[in-house]
C-alpha cells in the first residue's frame, strides 16, 4: 500500500523536547517506521524549516521524509503556519497527480486543511488524527491560547469532511461528539511506545541525573511547557519528605538559565521550600531515558490536560508506577490502581498522597510496575498500533474502491 502521512510541523527528523517537539514527532516516526518495516511505501510530508534541507530524506526501514516548501524556509511557531497551509495544500495536489498514494493519514488540523486540499482533486481517501484538539485547548487556556481563531472550525470541517477520524482515546471521541463529529465516523487506535527500547533491568548508574541525595526519587518529563503540569509536581513535593524530583525536558541544560519555564519552575521550587530537591536536567539523550526512569521510584505525570501522552507508557514499559492526572488519555493508558494511580488535576494533596502512598509499600510498587508492562505488551506496542492504523487504511481504501465501482 502506498502511504502518505502529512506532519506540517512534526517531522519524524526533529529533535524532541523543543515548544514544538513531542509526542507527534514520535508517533509520526514510529508508525511510519513500522508499517514500512510491513512492506508499505511510506511517505512523510512536512515543511521545510530550513534552506538547506535536501528535498528528500530517506528513514531507516525505507520511508522517505519529503520537505514541503510552504511559507519561508525557516523554523516558525506551530501556530503561525495556518497562512502556509493551502501552498502546502497545492504541492500535495502536484506531487499527487504524478504519485497516487492510496490513502492520506494527516496529522494535526492543520495537516488535514492540506491534506484535503491536496486529495480533493485526485479522490484519494484521507484519515484525520488530531493529536490535540482546538475546543480542549480553548477550554484550559482560555486567553492564554495562541491558535489561530479559525482552528475550531476547521477541526470541525475536517471531523465531517474527511472519511475517517483516527482518535488516540476514548476521552476524544466524547470530546470530538461535543463538536458534532459522529462517534460512526471515529476508529480509536492509541499511540504506542519502543518496548524493546524501554524495559525493565535497571542500570541507573547511566542515568544522567545527580546522585540520589534522597530516599525516594520522582520523575517527570515532557516539553517544558507549563500545561505539562510540573509546577503541581513540585507543590505536591512540598507535601512529601525525604524525596527528590527529577524534571526531565526543555532546552539542553545550559540553556535552561535562559529558559522562562525553568526560571518560572525554579522560583516555585523555592518559594514552596523545596529548591534544594528540584533538579532540572534540560533536554536528555532519548537514549538514555529508559535508565533514567528505571532510576525513579515513581514517574509523575501531572498535566492540566493531555490528549493522549506517551510518558506513562515509557514508563509502564520499564515497570515503573506512574501517579498521573485524571485526564484525557491518561485513562486509556493507566490503569487506576492496578499499573498507577489517577488523581485529581491541579490538586497537589490528591497527588502528595499518592505519591506518599505508594512510596510506602516497596511490594505494591513491584506489583504496579509488573502489571504496568503487562499492559502496556498486549495493548501499546507500536506493532499493535500498526495493526489497528493498518484495518483503518483497508477499509478506507475498500471503501473507495467500492465508490469508484457503483459510480
Amino acid at each position: 500500500m502506498r502511504i502518505a502521512m502529512v506532519s506540517e510541523h512534526a517531522s519524524p527528523l526533529a529533535a524532541l523536547g523543543g515548544v514544538d517537539a513531542g509526542g507527534q514527532n514520535v508517533y509520526v516516526a514510529r508508525l511510519t517506521e513500522e508499517l514500512a518495516r510491513r512492506g508499505h511505501d511510506v511517505t512523510v510530508y512536512t515543511r521545510r524549516d530550513d534552506p538547506d534541507l535536501p528535498e528528500r530524506v530517506p528513514l531507516p526501514g525505507g520511508a522517505v521524509v519529503e520537505h514541503v516548501p510552504a511559507g519561508p524556509p525557516e523554523v516558525l511557531p506551530k501556530d503561525d503556519l495556518f497562512a502556509h497551509m493551502p501552498a502546502f495544500g497545492a504541492h500535495l495536489s502536484r506531487a499527487w497527480r504524478h504519485e497516487r498514494p492510496d490513502v492520506v493519514h494527516a496529522h494535526f488540523w492543520m495537516s488535514g486543511m492540506a491534506s484535503l486540499l491536496g486529495a480533493g482533486p485526485h479522490g484519494i481517501p484521507v484519515t484525520q488524527t488530531f493529536h490535540a484538539l482546538g475546543t480542549v485547548k480553548r477550554r484550559h487556556q482560555g486567553s492564554a491560547d495562541t491558535s489561530p481563531p479559525e482552528r475550531v472550525g476547521v477541526e470541525r470541517q475536517i471531523g465531517r469532511t474527511c472519511d475517517r477520524v483516527l482518535a488516540t482515546c476514548t476521552d476524544e471521541v466524547q470530546e470530538l461528539a461535543a463538536m458534532g463529529i459522529s462517534p460512526r465516523r471515529v476508529s480509536v487506535v492509541p499511540c504506542g511506545v519502543d518496548a524493546a527500547h524501554f524495559h525493565p533491568g535497571a542500570d541507573p548508574a547511566t542515568a544522567p541525573a545527580p546522585g540520589r541525595a534522597r530516599r525516594h526519587r520522582l520523575l517527570a518529563c515532557g516539553r517544558l511547557v507549563p500545561r505539562k503540569g510540573y509546577d503541581l509536581a513540585i507543590r505536591a513535593l512540598s507535601r512529601i519528605p525525604n524525596t527528590e524530583l527529577l524534571l526531565a525536558g526543555g532546552p539542553p541544560p545550559e540553556h535552561l538559565d535562559g529558559d522562562p519555564e525553568a526560571r518560572r519552575l525554579r522560583e516555585l521550587a523555592d518559594r514552596e521550600g523545596v529548591g534544594d530537591r528540584v533538579h532540572l536536567l534540560g533536554a536528555v539523550d532519548p537514549g538514555r531515558m529508559p535508565a533514567l526512569m528505571r532510576s525513579a521510584d515513581l514517574v509523575l505525570c501531572t498535566p492540566v490536560y493531555e490528549p493522549f501522552g506517551i510518558v506513562p507508557l515509557e514508563a509502564m514499559a520499564c515497570a515503573v508506577p506512574v501517579v498521573a492526572t485524571d485526564v484525557g488519555g491518561h485513562r486509556d493508558s493507566v490503569a487506576d490502581g492496578r499499573t498507577g494511580r489517577l488523581v485529581a488535576p491541579g490538586d497537589p494533596d490528591a497527588v502528595a498522597a499518592a505519591v506518599r502512598d505508594l512510596l510506602g509499600s516497596d511490594r505494591v510498587r513491584r506489583r504496579y510496575g509488573t502489571a504496568g508492562r503487562a499492559r502496556v505488551l498486549a495493548r501499546f506496542t507500536w506493532p499493535r498500533v500498526a495493526d489497528g492504523v493498518e484495518q483503518v487504511y483497508r477499509r478506507l481504501t475498500a471503501d473507495h474502491e467500492l465508490k469508484s465501482e457503483v459510480a
